[in-house]
């Protein structure tokens, strides 16, 4: 596979890096609350919120100035994502290298281009979520034959130096739509964490997430890369999250969790057989309230419920249906869930998200999610 001579440049630049004092991992405190965390888990009873999933959702850019950020208090992360699929094309757009970190990429869900939004002060306290795609690209991935990409993440990922960095690879593992291969998935997994250990990658916490429904207890077990390959457990929350297994599975694996994708989203009579979901508009004030009582009220519960566990959660802010990824698709294609469309909701969320449980950005927030902190707060 010929890579793009940007992305060699680059690798060659990042290598020649040396940093050590910006990217050395700053020693926790020994108190025995925050040494048995795992990476970049918050303390008990803390949540990390997260927005996303590109541009125009998340804001707070000259050009992208009506999203997530432009009406509320800035969150403790933004989730992004990338995708190791070189030569695969979507709804008018080739895949090459890494799409949306370096450049302004669209793949159909509006653009995308997480070093415009790292460049900017908005940004400056914000973790990161990355969700890494290697649909296609599994196999090539697990036997070596993509690891030049798989580098340029990696130092690009080392150069971003105390920035918490949590890694989705392959997520939403066991979705049909991704249809991976399973053992290929476990060896891809397993290589991208050996490979970033290998190079001294410290400020990535590696998140296995799951598509959070019909999901067995055994089946999970069976696609787990493994304790020592796994910081945190993720699933995605959805029309049908309250089926999801994920937590007790995490509960019992001594794992954090991450609700890494959420977004209001109400189950049809049919949803079951083709995963159809009702037309949810927020800006609706019936539908956005219908929205609150069958999605937001469950989804706050859970994490109220499981406060021992349930560590961060990402709220999707998009406007789902004026994208063309989701035209066709039977969850989406109806849903706008803009909060700042509807000021009740917003309102409601604002009281929630308010609260001391969820952490947000502030000069403190790394240094918190680093384990430099009081482990009381």
């Amino acid at each position: 596979m010929k890579i793009p001579i940007y992305l060699i440049g680059l690798l060659a630049v990042c290598l020649n890096i040396v940093s050590c004092q910006e990217n050395k991992e700053p020693e926790s405190e020994t108190n025995t609350e925050v040494t048995q965390r795992a990476k970049f888990e918050p303390a008990e009873g803390k949540c990390i919120l997260f927005v996303g999933q590109e541009l125009e959702a998340i804001g707070g850019l000259e050009e992208y100035n009506d999203g997530y950020l432009d009406h509320f208090p800035a969150p403790g992360g933004f989730t992004m994502y990338t995708m190791i699929r070189p030569g695969d094309e979507q709804f008018g757009f080739t895949y090459s290298g890494l799409s949306g970190i370096f450049s302004t990429d669209d793949w159909g869900d509006s653009p995308s281009n997480m070093s415009m939004q790292l460049a900017d002060p908005d940004f400056k306290h914000l973790a990161l979520a990355i969700g890494l795609e290697m649909v296609n690209h599994e196999g090539e991935i697990a036997r070596g034959e993509q690891d030049s990409l798989v580098l340029v993440l990696g130092e690009w990922l080392k150069s971003l130096g105390q920035r918490p960095i949590f890694l989705r690879i392959g997520y939403e593992f066991s979705g049909a739509w991704n249809h991976y291969n399973r053992e290929d998935y476990i060896a891809a997994f397993r290589r991208i964490k050996t490979m970033y250990d290998s190079i001294g990658v410290n400020n990535v916490a590696y998140v296995w997430q799951s598509h959070g429904w019909e999901e067995p207890m055994d089946l999970l077990e069976s696609w787990y890369p493994g304790d020592e390959y796994v910081d945190w457990c993720g699933y995605s929350f959805f029309a049908r999250g309250d089926e999801a297994n994920m937590i007790e599975f995490a509960r019992k694996r001594g794992k954090p969790v991450f609700i890494a994708e959420a977004s209001p989203t109400i189950g049809s009579e049919t949803i079951r057989t083709n995963g159809k979901t009702i037309e949810t508009i927020l800006g609706n004030p019936e539908q956005g309230e219908e929205a609150w009582e069958k999605w937001f009220t469950p989804f706050f519960k859970t994490i109220h419920d499981n406060a021992d566990v349930v560590k961060a959660v990402s709220y999707i802010n998009c406007h789902w249906k004026s994208h063309p990824m989701w035209f066709e698709n039977p969850t989406f294609q109806d849903v706008d869930a803009r909060l700042q469309t509807n000021e009740e909701i917003s309102k409601r969320w604002l009281e929630e998200t308010s609260s001391d449980r969820y952490l947000k950005a502030s000069p403190e927030l790394f240094n918190r999610l680093w384990g430099r902190e009081n482990p009381s707060l």
